[in-house]
């Protein structure tokens, strides 16, 4: 009976302590996560003031007043605006204590002194700016890097373009403004009519750099549900409405859409206000114009796109790229395209390849702008 009792008691503990490390386990996962309460940290950071404070009394030479800050930076990155503030009432309430205990900051050094407190509320006013922002954003600072780190990651792989069958060599190179990870231009790329055809969009967004991310992050996913959805003509005019609906103050964009027949190698080239495409002729070596006409998206309802066809025979090589890549202050994008057909002449002996980062570090390395080239080539 009492080894009953025994293994029931040793039961109930096991189940009651699964239950503890489980809660906790979920607790600490949902506020990493952002999800949870931060009664966690507000407990850990309370403990902490009491602490420094016992440290400045005891050692005011090592563990100074102003070491009061430490606790208030990381309030202001963990703790929501409330919880903020009965922390800034912990840290007054150390510092009223540390002035009494140590007296007069005029006796001797290591005090409370006018310049302490400036500092310590000085820390406390940016941080309770930061939460105040992450509390309107609703997205804290645990969450925000990663969420930044996924969107890129999503882009980079809806940017990638579909493996090609033998014969064809493709690649594409893009380098936002001023080096920063997100940017203004963008690629989707889809094989469609049981993958016999590649489809193509790149499409240059209205600004640069972080200015212009958001809005080519909700075009990208919205131009990659349509391509492949709708015949190859009906892309661009649906891409302007859904352009022309998001009714923004700079809302326009430039676009280029490649339509590859893979067995042929034949192609249509249909334009929204983008540069011309450059087409190597392997047979004649020389660079021609691809420039098919159409208006920007997102200016006016109704637009027409004509496209303009050509063929890649062997050996030939297609380049679609954005303005940032040839146009800059002392050039225009003539002159641009001119160098960049001059560099790209330096791979036809190699293939290109890898030619698509190469051209775009010859031609436009410290230009401040989004920078994006496509190349395709049809082997020999």
């Amino acid at each position: 009976m009492a080894r009953g009792a025994a293994d029931s008691y040793a039961a109930r503990l096991r189940k009651a302590t699964h239950r503890a490390r489980t809660t906790l386990r979920r607790s600490g996962v949902d506020y990493f996560r952002g999800d949870g309460s931060d009664w966690i940290a507000l407990v850990g950071l309370l403990l902490t003031v009491p602490a420094i404070a016992w440290g400045t009394i005891l050692m005011p030479v090592w563990c100074t007043p102003a070491a009061l800050v430490l606790p208030i930076v990381a309030g202001g990155l963990l703790l929501r605006p409330a919880s903020l503030l009965g922390l800034y009432a912990a840290a007054a309430l150390a510092l009223i204590v540390e002035s009494l205990v140590l007296g007069p900051y005029t006796e001797g050094p290591a005090r409370v002194t006018p310049g302490t407190v400036l500092v310590v509320a000085a820390c406390g006013f940016f941080g309770l700016l930061i939460a105040q922002f992450r509390a309107r954003v609703g997205v804290p600072w645990r969450r925000g890097g990663t969420m930044l780190f996924d969107l890129r990651e999503r882009i980079r792989v809806q940017s990638a373009l579909p493996r090609l069958p033998q014969g064809w060599h493709r690649e594409m190179a893009l380098r936002p403004a001023g080096g920063q990870s997100f940017s203004g231009d963008f690629v989707v790329a889809a094989r469609t009519n049981g993958g016999r055809t590649l489809e193509v969009v790149l499409t240059d967004v209205s600004g640069k750099g972080m200015d212009a991310a958001s809005r080519a992050l909700l075009l990208s996913g919205a131009f990659g549900g349509l391509l492949g959805s709708l015949p190859p003509h009906g892309f661009l005019p649906a891409a302007n409405g859904y352009l022309l609906r998001q009714d923004w103050d700079e809302g326009f964009a430039t676009s280029v859409h490649l339509v590859l027949d893979l067995d042929s190698g034949d192609y249509e080239l249909l334009s929204a206000g983008h540069l011309p495409g450059l087409q190597l002729h392997a047979g004649t070596g020389r660079w021609e114009e691809k420039a098919a006409e159409g208006p920007l998206l997102g200016v006016y309802e109704g637009a027409r796109f004509d496209p303009v066809k050509g063929t890649l025979r062997p050996g030939d090589v297609l380049m679609l790229f954005t303005d940032g890549l040839v146009e800059a202050n002392d050039r225009d994008i003539a002159e641009g395209m001119d160098r960049l057909t001059g560099e790209a002449d330096r791979y036809v002996a190699t293939g290109f390849e890898g030619a698509a980062w190469h051209l775009i570090e010859a031609v436009a390395k410290d230009v401040n702008d989004d920078r994006a080239l496509l190349l395709i080539r049809r082997e020999p």
